[in-house]
């Protein structure tokens, strides 16, 4: 992801925040559609630069909005209260493509009270860090317990920033580290950990911080224990979605100079898969291409697109033009677009909604699918 204005010309992700405006302010939108019957946009909430909306098992209610900021804030009955969940402003490095990106509930939160979060610290690394809640509203600052720190100083941008459970194990997606072309080659060194898919059990064990499922690829052979997939460039939206008959990661990863892309498999297929950069952007050879990548399921040219924002399957049957369709954007180019998760290479079509800035999806414990846009707003989906 990122917020800096030179996106397009060096290959960064999400341009700044302070382009278009959104076509829409406040109450019922329809942004691209105004027609009844057909999907739009219903604004229920303003924040300071969200870049995320999450919900939290166990918690019906409640929705948490993270800004970049370092603030998380919630959303109770789509209401949106006064008070932060959580405020670590002066432990993150905020501003261009830093901040606080991402925060993540396993399973178990209700019981153990435990959430993650992942930001950028003073020195720019990406930190994963656990907290504990007080109350359903209120989670104590003072309960920090570092996780993982991935050195990123080098550059600003191209931090990742996504985190996701599946099962009691937390995956996350890191940049390739920055600057243009991924000069480095971090995407494709199994001994780094940036440009990677990221799998830890984020309890601690036997005195460490955290484990590794024996069951990553590499495992016991050359590499680093804690990649599960390799060769990303800067996966700031993605996801596990049920589709074509099985749970899929679904990575929109930001691409270079002429494409966004967007890769989908079966979570058995994407370990240990290599999804090419800095081999290929999109389909395209870079720099010298190798066999045995993984091959995108959408690929985005550029112009009008810049920085693929990760969607979600929509699972509201009250949108039934979209249900069972996986639907995704663009930070610029601003049309929302779906497919049908698959094998192989997909084709895409316009939702016919178009909202600037949006910076994540989420769905609630109901199925209903919110956005939110780097220019303030939260909004749900309706027909």
């Amino acid at each position: 992801m990122g917020f800096s204005s030179t996106a397009c010309a060096e290959g960064t992700s999400i341009p700044a925040a302070s382009g278009p405006t959104p076509s829409t302010t406040s109450g019922d939108t329809a942004t691209a559609t105004t027609s009844r019957g057909k999907p739009r946009l219903k604004q229920i909430a303003s924040f300071s630069q969200p870049v995320e909306i999450k919900s939290a098992p166990g918690y019906r209610k409640l929705m948490f909005v993270v800004e970049q900021e370092g603030r998380v804030m919630v959303l109770r009955n789509g209401r949106k209260l006064n008070k932060p969940f959580l405020d670590i402003r002066g432990r993150v490095e905020s501003g261009g493509e830093r901040g606080l990106l991402s925060i993540g509930f396993p399973q178990d939160y209700k019981k153990t009270k435990r959430f993650y979060v992942y930001y950028t610290d003073g020195t720019g690394d990406i930190r994963v860090v656990e907290f504990k809640r007080r109350s359903a509203v209120r989670a104590s600052a003072g309960s920090a317990r570092s996780v993982i720190t991935v050195p990123h100083r080098e550059n600003s941008n191209h931090n990742g920033g996504q985190l996701q459970f599946l099962g009691s194990d937390l995956y996350f997606g890191t940049g390739d580290g920055g600057g243009g072309g991924d000069e480095p080659g971090n995407a494709q060194n199994r001994d780094v950990l940036l440009g990677k898919m990221i799998r830890i059990d984020p309890k601690p064990k036997d005195g460490r911080p955290y484990s590794v499922p024996a069951s990553n690829p590499f495992v016991g052979k050359a590499g680093r224990d804690e990649i599960f997939a390799y060769g990303l460039r800067n996966p700031f939206r993605w996801s596990f979605q049920k589709g074509g008959g099985a749970t899929r990661m679904v990575i929109a990863d930001v691409g270079q100079d002429e494409f966004e892309e967007i890769n989908t498999l079966p979570v058995s297929r994407a370990n240990g898969a290599n999804f090419g950069w800095n081999k290929f952007e999109g389909f395209s050879e870079y720099d010298g291409a190798i066999d045995g990548t993984a091959k995108p399921a959408i690929v985005l040219p550029h112009p009008p697109n810049c920085s693929v924002i990760g969607g979600l399957v929509v699972r509201d049957r009250k949108v039934p033009a979209l249900f069972g369709r996986y639907i995704f954007t663009d930070f610029c180019n601003s049309d929302i677009r779906s497919f049908k998760l698959r094998n192989g290479r997909v084709g895409s079509r316009s939702t016919g909604i178009s909202e600037s800035s949006i910076s994540s999806f989420a769905a609630n414990a109901a199925g209903k699918v919110f956005m939110t846009s780097l220019s303030g707003p939260v909004f749900r989906l309706v027909q």
